[in-house]
């Protein structure tokens, strides 16, 4: 589902924003991810996760977005970003490790300033 300049971009960076849908509404957070290019998904880590807002709020409606984005240049102003949307779903690691994942399946990828 990733182009092969979306996949470039998102492997440069390392932290991207997280929307979730929770009971008081949106939810956007940064968080660290990584990029399985070969399942075509976004996963994300962190400590802790099944306590988290992000957590609860994907168990409870699984629709995401998902945002990368920086600025190649100021002058010229050159604004890049990758927008995912699609659904997410969460891994519990039962063995004490903090290898518990949200990953997420893209449905739509939008894409600013990186193909010309």
């Amino acid at each position: 589902m990733f182009s092969d300049a979306q996949l470039a971009y998102l492997s440069s960076q390392i932290l991207g924003r997280l929307a979730t849908l929770g009971p008081d509404g949106p939810q956007v957070r940064p968080v660290g991810f990584s990029v399985d290019a070969d399942a075509g998904v976004i996963e994300i880590g962190g400590y802790d996760l099944p306590s988290t807002r992000k957590w609860k709020n994907i168990r409870a409606d699984a629709r995401v977005a998902f945002v990368v984005d920086d600025l190649a240049s100021t002058d010229p102003w050159r604004p890049r970003a990758v927008e995912v949307r699609g659904t997410a779903e969460t891994l519990a690691v039962a063995d004490g490790a903090d290898r518990d994942l949200i990953r997420i399946t893209p449905d739509r990828v939008l894409t600013i300033g990186l193909e010309r």
